[in-house]
């Protein structure tokens, strides 16, 4: 749909521009537009894709073509697109009424000076902008036009969120809305106010998952959200299909579900109801995380790649060990196993790991700290946010070395790692400080007994997915991941404590399937005495959640 030469994918990333496939913008017209004389608004239109779908459902409902302009509305910003989009009506024959502007700049039907009057169907794309980048002037109007409909979104907001409040404002009562939204929707802390204005706004709130990528250009996966009549709701449900062309088979009007307990995340929506009940029921036997210690952040350095440094860089200074810490490398890829050893620092040391943490003593002083501080101001490391707020700039808080690492930002599925180094961490991870109560056994025993199948299913359900696969649990999501008991724990070590060694190398090969299995067998069969089918559909469970998460990584050939 799009002009050769009008735009350049990085443009559209940068401004979170993603045209849509024209299955979906025919299948969400189809359920926004009912009658002939239905009115329709685009408020990020792009170039068009929307608009001539509904131009084309207006056309099958034998609306008077002379009217059709008058009906379809689109509101964009980016003068190129829009210029492109009164061309694509123009060649099929539709025409609409197009609006250069900030969409949070058009006032509501509600307010006075509107120039968009009361719409019967709001569809669209709204542009997926994080809020890094979603910053300035926009970003005031957009949470200004969220609070006018008493919808307080957080600074950590991408703009997709208040593009669809402002836009439910342009409904008439009754009216209906369909949008393409990330599916981060589900399980975001942000969104929980999105979620509670759906539920609140409209009497029905139907979505529609699919299980492969849908947009080329980006590496987000989406959901179609349907929502119609007035609030509080009635309905909900959530719709999984394979791909864009399952669409044409569905009627997105008819909910074919109801849960009436679509509070908080959404997340346990995309399971079925047997599935459901299962996971709260094993999620009962077991215990959170924080019962063994809160989850707690690492150093935030403001400049993880100057304060952490290599063996070479500090003999390159000749920066003394005292103005150091012992550190684990920034990422995780070097925690392959069950712990984090001093042997395995050290060898990360001779090969170039990024092992110290740069802490100088209050009044410090040196010929070769000095030169590495002054190289740190040319590269503009203090002007960085959190080292501006800190004085010294060049002294970064130090976390003390927990008992536990865990991997905030995972691909398979998160993971506990015993740290038997002595060394801190900065932000790339979590770690966790074991309680004075907490069994013996538990540094060793908790990195293997949580890779078993629940627990896994509790990281997909505690946590949420980011785009190219990412699951990420903040510590307060890490603090809620079901794992043993202390008094489970101990029953399934002794089961299991022996074969450490032979777990540890397993997981180092890549062999996480093993383990799982053993760890499963013991834990979840034996100790739980869960029967050979919950464990299979538990499971099963996770194994599909984490698919559905990575497969958009696995298609791109990630």
């Amino acid at each position: 749909m799009a002009r050769p030469g009008l735009d350049t994918p990085l443009a559209r990333k940068e401004r979170g521009a993603f045209f849509t496939p024209p299955p979906i913008a025919d299948f969400l017209a189809r359920f926004a537009i009912r009658a002939p004389g239905d009115r329709v608004l685009d408020p990020t239109c792009g170039e068009a894709v929307f608009l001539l779908a509904a131009g084309e459902r207006l056309k099958a409902l034998k609306t008077d073509p002379a009217a059709i302009p008058t009906q379809l509305t689109g509101v964009d910003l980016h003068g190129p697109s829009l210029n492109a989009s009164g061309e694509l009506l123009a060649e099929a024959g539709f025409g609409a009424r197009l609006v250069k502007s900030d969409f949070f700049a058009l006032e509501t039907p509600a307010q006075l000076g509107h120039q968009v009057a009361w719409q019967d169907a709001v569809i669209g794309n709204p542009p997926f902008i994080r809020y890094q980048e979603f910053t300035g002037e926009t970003r005031a109007r957009a949470r200004a036009a969220a609070l006018a409909q008493r919808v307080n979104l957080s600074k950590l907001a991408s703009s997709w969120a208040h593009t669809l409040v402002h836009a439910a404002a342009f409904l008439k009562p009754g009216g209906r809305l369909a949008m393409v939204l990330p599916a981060e929707l589900l399980t975001v802390q942000y969104a929980e106010p999105i979620r509670r204005f759906l539920l609140g706004r409209f009497e029905a709130v139907n979505l529609f998952m699919f299980e492969r990528l849908q947009f080329r250009d980006a590496d987000e996966q989406v959901v179609l959200l349907v929502a119609h009549g007035e609030g509080p709701g009635e309905s909900f449900c959530v719709v999984r299909v394979e791909d864009a062309d399952d669409l044409a088979r569905l009627h997105p009007g008819d909910p074919v579900g109801r849960d009436t307990t679509a509070t908080g995340k959404w997340i346990h929506l995309t399971l079925s109801s047997e599935e459901n009940r299962l996971y709260r029921r094993v999620k009962a036997m077991l215990t959170p995380l924080s019962t063994y210690g809160q989850p707690e952040l690492g150093t935030v350095t403001g400049a993880n790649d100057f304060f952490t440094l290599t063996e070479a860089t500090r003999r390159q200074y000749g920066i003394p060990e005292r103005h150091l810490k012992r550190v684990s490398p920034p990422g995780t890829r070097h925690l392959s196993g069950l712990a984090f050893s001093r042997v395995e620092w050290e060898e990360l040391r001779a090969t170039k790991g990024r092992v110290w943490l740069l802490h100088p003593e209050p009044k410090a002083k040196g010929v070769g700290l000095e030169r590495y501080l002054a190289l740190g101001a040319e590269q503009g490391v203090p002007d960085a946010y959190k080292c501006s707020i800190r004085d010294p700039w060049w002294r970064p808080p130090v976390v003390p070395a927990p008992d536990l690492f865990f991997t905030y930002m995972s691909h398979r599925y998160p993971r506990i790692i015993a740290n038997t180094s002595g060394a801190t961490f900065v932000n790339s991870m979590h770690g966790i400080r074991l309680r004075d109560d907490a069994p013996a056994e538990a540094q060793d025993a908790l990195p293997l007994l949580a890779l078993n199948s629940a627990t896994m299913l509790g990281g997909e359900m505690e946590g949420r997915a980011y785009g190219g696969g990412i699951l990420k649990m903040e510590p307060s999501e890490a603090a809620a991941l079901p794992v043993a008991t202390p008094e489970q724990l101990r029953a399934a070590w002794k089961a299991l404590g022996e074969r450490r060694a032979e777990f540890d190398t397993a997981l180092k090969r890549g062999e996480w399937w093993t383990v799982v299995a053993e760890v499963d067998r013991v834990l979840l069969r034996d100790v739980l005495q869960l029967s050979a089918d919950d464990v299979t559909a538990i499971r099963d469970a996770a194994t599909m959640m984490r698919i559905r998460r990575t497969r958009q990584t696995e298609e791109h050939g990630g």
